[in-house]
């Protein structure tokens, strides 16, 4: 029973990060928007990549914690590794000012994202 109740915990864990991080590239695309049209954009774009890419750790210490303990399959562990990897290279195309690829990756993090989130 108590282990049971552990792997619900952990499966809760996983979605909330999951949910998190699904909302913080939506978020970005928001902060993206207002980066072109307000003063404040472009703070508010910073300060979110930062919370995003939070957001992407946290998803892969959820996804470690769920499958270690448990012995279940590493698959989420390498699908939340594969997310900061993007969101690695997300950041350093947006330090570098390439939108070209940027936007898109955006794009594709955040379909990845609500992928990942339907299937849990």
């Amino acid at each position: 029973m108590a282990t049971q109740a552990t792997a619900q915990r952990r499966f809760s864990f996983l979605q909330i990060a999951i949910t998190l991080q699904t909302l913080t590239i939506f978020l970005q695309a928001v902060s993206a928007g207002l980066l072109l049209t307000s003063s404040y954009g472009e703070t508010l774009h910073g300060v979110g990549a930062r919370v995003m890419y939070g957001a992407s750790m946290l998803y892969v210490l959820a996804a470690v914690l769920a499958w270690k303990p448990g012995g279940g399959s590493p698959r989420p562990v390498w699908h939340a590794s594969g997310f900061l990897v993007l969101a690695s290279v997300q950041v350093v195309l947006g330090i570098a000012h390439i939108p070209s690829v940027h936007l898109p990756l955006g794009v594709l993090m955040f379909g990845l994202s609500v992928l990942a989130l339907a299937r849990r």
